[in-house]
C-alpha cells in the first residue's frame, strides 16, 4: 500500500540524504538529521508541523529509499530548521497480522527517539485506534538540543545505599491538592515538585522515587477516567508535557532538569520508574502511536499466529532482547543519565527484561547484562521489581551484582506479624535482618533488599490499617480490580471512624509499621503521604483516579503531626554518624553487631507458629552502643526480661522508641533519652520498643 495522504506545501528540492546515526532527531549547523529503525515497509515520509493540533502538515517529506535507507535505517537531513520544530512520520507497508505486520500509512507516528512530544489539545486515543488519517489529533515529536541548558555543575550524586533513603512519589499527586500551598499554576508540576524541596529535605529522605515520567496516554483506561499513575509509556526519551507548568513545545525538558538539579543541590537523588515492559499501544484493538506503525515484529513478543503475548497483564510486552529494542533501552537509559542527569532506575515488572521473544525465559537475559556492564551506568541505582505479570517470579535470583530488589517478601511478612497472623514470627526476624533466607547465597551487601510495606500499588498506610478489604468502586469495575490480597486490618472498624480508641491503635500500628521499614537491615522506601497517614479511601488500585482519592491531601500534617514527626526522626537517626570513632550509619552498625535473639525471657525466643513476640540485642563491633528491639504484635500486653545493664556502656538501658507513648515521648532524641531503671520492660498490644546503652559521644550527627 502507498501513502497517499495530502502533502500541504510539499517541497521537491533535493534535500541531503543524512546520516543513520544517531537515531533520532539530531541539531547541527545548518539543519536537523533525522533516522528512524523501519523495517519491511515501503515507503517513509517525515512530516513537519507548524503547530501540535494541525491537521495538515506544513511539509511533507517522501523519504527515497534508494538514497535515503541503509538497511533497515530510514535517514535524511532537512536544512533551515531547529530545535523545537514539530515533527512525525507516516510509515506505508504490509498489513499482514498473522505475520507480525502492521503498517497502518494514515497514522501519524512520533519518533522512538523523539526528546519531547507535543499533545494537541483535541488528542484522541480512540482516532489512533481505527483506520485513517488522524494528523489531527496524534501526538507530534518535537526536535530538540540539550546542548542549550545550563547544569551549573550538577552531576549524579551517586549517594551509597546504604546511606539511602526512598521516597516513592507522584510527581503531579505531590502537589496537585490545593493545600499543598504551591501556587496554581504550578500544582501537579515538575516546578510544582521544586517548591516542595523543603519539606523532604526536612523529612529527611535522600532519594525520591518518581512514578512514570516518560510520555504517556493518559486516555489509557476505561470508563472515561484517566491514567493517572502513567504506566502507559509512548515514548522513553520524552518527559510527560503534563507534568510542565511550562506549555512551550520543550518547556518539559527544561522544566524537569530545573527539578532534577534543584534536588541534587538539596542532596536529594531521583529515581525514575521506568516501563520498558510494555507500551500503551496494547493489543490488537489498541492504537498506533509509535513501535507498531513502525516495526510490530520486532518491539513486540508475538505468538506464531502474529497475536501479542501478554506477560504484563496491559495487552503487549517488548521483545526486550531483540537487538533493535535492547538499543532502544540501553539508549534511553543513557539519555535520562548523561543528558537528564538521573541518579537512578526502578524497573517496572523487570522480570519481563528476561525474557526472550517467545516469552520464555532467558538464563542470561543480554539486556539485563547490557544494563549491568555498561560503564556508563556503572555507580547508577538499578532496581528491580523481580516479577512480572505472567508468573515469573526472581526476588532472591534476580540476574546480576549490582541490581537491587523490591522485597515483596518483607512487604508481605511485616504486613501478617504486625497484625497478629500465626506462623510469621521466624520469617519477620528474617525481613528485619535483610531477608538472608533470600538472599544470603548470594554474599551481597544488606541493602540488596529494598524494605517496604506499602507502595502506589495498593493501600496507603493508613488504609492498611483502616480497612479490610479494598474499596475500588470510583473505579468503574465493580470493585473487581485491584488485589483481594491486600493483609490488612482494620483495627476493629471498617474506614473512617470517630472512635479514639480505634485512632489511637491505627495510629501505633502505623509507626509500627514505619518503624520497622526504617529499623530494619537493608534499603528502605516509604511512600508518599505515610508519614502523615495519607488515605485513598480504601482504594488499593487508584492508577485511575487523577482527584484527590489519589492526590496528597497535606491537612494531614495538622491532623497526624505526631506521626510526620516520628518518622522524620526515625530517618535522622537511621542516617546518623553513630559517634566520632564510628563514622557508621545506623544500617551499617546494626550490620556489623553481634545479634541475641530472646522471647519475653532472655535467651529463650519463642520461635513456635503461636509466637506473636520477639526481642533482639545487637552489640556494636566496638560494643560503645547496645540496642534492644522489643516487638509485641500480640493483643495482650507482655513483659519482657531485659538483659543485665552491668556490662553496657553507660552502665544503663535508655528508652529510645515507644509506640505506645504519645508523641514526643514516643520517639525522643539520644541525647535526652530517658532511663529504663527495671530489670524488664512491660510493653502495651500491638507496640514496638528500641531501648538503647551508649558510651561517650555526641548523638546523633545527621548524615547528608
Amino acid at each position: 500500500m502507498a501513502i497517499t495522504t495530502a502533502r500541504a506545501n510539499s517541497k521537491t528540492a533535493v534535500l541531503p540524504k543524512g546520516n543513520t546515526s544517531p537515531l533520532g532527531a539530531t541539531v547541527s549547523p545548518g539543519g536537523v538529521n533525522f533516522s528512524v529503525f523501519a523495517r519491511d515497509c515501503s515507503g517513509v515520509e517525515l512530516l513537519l508541523f507548524d503547530n501540535a493540533g494541525d491537521s495538515i502538515p506544513s511539509r511533507v517529506i517522501p523519504l527515497d529509499p534508494k538514497k535515503n535507507r541503509t538497511y533497515h535505517y530510514w535517514h535524511i537531513f532537512v536544512p533551515g530548521i531547529g530545535a523545537g520544530q514539530l515533527y512525525g512520520y507516516r510509515v506505508a507497508g504490509p498489513y499482514e497480522p498473522q505475520r507480525g505486520r502492521r503498517f497502518d500509512p494514515g497514522k501519524v507516528l512520533i519518533d522512538p527517539y523523539g526528546r519531547a512530544v507535543a499533545v494537541p489539545e483535541l488528542y484522541c486515543r480512540g482516532d489512533a485506534c481505527i483506520p485513517g488519517d488522524n494528523a489531527a489529533t496524534a501526538m507530534k515529536s518535537v526536535v530538540a538540543d540539550p546542548r542549550g541548558y545550563d547544569w551549573e555543575g550538577d552531576q549524579p550524586l551517586k549517594r551509597p545505599y546504604s546511606r539511602t533513603v526512598i521516597y516513592e512519589m507522584h510527581v503531579a499527586g505531590f502537589t496537585r491538592h490545593p493545600s499543598s500551598g504551591v501556587p496554581a499554576d504550578k500544582r501537579g508540576t515538575y516546578a510544582g515538585l521544586i517548591d516542595k524541596i523543603p519539606y523532604l529535605k526536612d523529612l529527611g529522605v535522600t532519594a525520591v522515587e518518581l512514578l512514570p515520567v516518560f510520555q504517556f496516554d493518559p486516555h489509557d483506561a476505561p470508563f472515561g477516567l484517566c491514567n493517572y499513575w502513567g504506566y502507559s509509556p509512548i515514548s522513553f526519551f520524552a518527559p510527560h508535557a503534563a507534568f510542565s507548568s511550562n506549555k512551550e513545545p520543550l518547556g518539559p525538558l527544561d522544566e524537569f532538569r530545573d527539578m532534577v538539579k534543584a534536588l541534587h543541590k538539596a542532596g536529594i537523588e531521583v529515581i525514575l520508574d521506568v516501563v520498558y515492559n510494555h507500551t500503551s499501544e496494547g493489543d490488537h484493538k489498541g492504537p498506533t502511536f509509535c513501535y507498531r506503525g513502525f516495526a510490530n515484529d520486532v518491539y513486540y513478543t508475538l505468538a506464531p499466529d502474529g497475536s501479542y503475548i501478554n506477560h504484563t497483564g496491559c495487552g503487549n510486552t517488548m521483545n526486550a532482547n531483540h537487538h533493535v529494542v535492547r538499543r532502544l533501552i540501553i539508549d534511553s537509559l543513557h539519555y535520562w543519565v548523561k543528558e537528564m542527569h538521573v541518579d537512578g532506575f526502578r524497573f517496572d515488572l523487570a522480570s519481563i527484561l528476561s525474557r526472550d521473544g517467545q516469552g520464555r525465559p532467558l538464563k542470561n537475559p543480554p539486556i539485563l547484562w547490557d544494563i549491568e556492564s555498561d560503564p556508563a551506568l556503572a555507580g547508577i541505582k538499578l532496581i528491580a521489581e523481580a516479577w512480572d505479570a505472567g508468573g515469573l517470579y526472581q526476588v532472591g535470583s534476580f540476574i546480576g551484582d549490582s541490581w537491587k530488589e523490591w522485597n515483596g517478601e518483607f512487604r508481605d511478612d511485616v504486613r501478617r506479624f504486625l497484625k497478629g497472623d500465626d506462623g510469621m514470627v521466624c520469617r519477620f526476624a528474617a525481613r528485619m535482618l535483610a531477608s538472608p533466607d533470600i538472599y544470603g547465597h548470594q554474599e551481597r551487601e544488606p541493602e540488596q533488599s529494598i524494605n517496604f510495606v506499602t507502595c502506589h500499588d495498593g493501600f496507603t498506610l493508613n488504609d492498611l490499617v483502616s480497612y479490610n478489604v479494598k474499596h475500588n468502586d470510583a473505579n468503574g469495575e465493580d470493585n473487581r480490580d485491584g488485589s483481594d490480597a491486600n493483609l490488612s486490618w482494620n483495627c476493629g472498624t471498617e474506614g473512617p471512624t470517630d472512635d479514639p480508641s480505634v485512632e489511637e491503635l491505627r495510629t501505633r500500628q502505623v509507626k509500627n509499621f514505619m518503624a520497622v521499614t526504617l529499623l530494619a537491615l537493608g534499603t528502605p522506601m516509604i511512600l508518599m503521604g505515610d508519614e502523615m497517614r495519607r488515605t485513598q479511601r480504601g482504594n488499593n488500585n487508584a492508577y485511575c483516579q487523577d482527584n484527590e482519592i489519589g492526590w496528597f491531601d497535606w491537612s494531614g500534617l495538622e491532623s497526624h503531626p505526631d506521626v510526620q514527626r516520628f518518622t522524620r526522626e526515625l530517618i535522622k537517626t537511621r542516617l546518623m554518624h553513630n559517634a566520632p570513632a564510628e563514622e557508621l550509619t545506623l544500617s551499617q552498625l546494626l550490620g556489623q553487631a553481634r545479634l541475641e535473639w530472646h522471647g519475653v525471657h532472655l535467651g529463650t525466643p519463642d520461635w513456635s507458629h503461636e509466637s506473636h513476640s520477639i526481642a533482639l540485642t545487637a552489640w556494636s563491633a566496638t560494643k560503645r552502643v547496645v540496642f534492644h528491639y522489643m516487638v509485641n504484635a500480640y493483643w495482650e500486653p507482655l513483659r519482657f526480661a531485659l538483659p543485665s545493664p552491668g556490662k553496657l556502656p553507660g552502665g544503663a538501658w535508655y528508652r529510645w522508641i515507644d509506640t505506645s507513648l504519645s508523641s514526643p515521648e514516643d520517639i525522643v532524641s539520644w541525647d535526652v533519652v530517658p532511663v529504663v531503671s527495671s530489670d524488664s520492660y512491660l510493653l502495651p498490644a500491638r507496640s514496638l520498643a528500641v531501648l538503647i546503652a551508649k558510651g561517650r559521644g555526641r548523638y546523633p550527627k545527621a548524615s547528608r
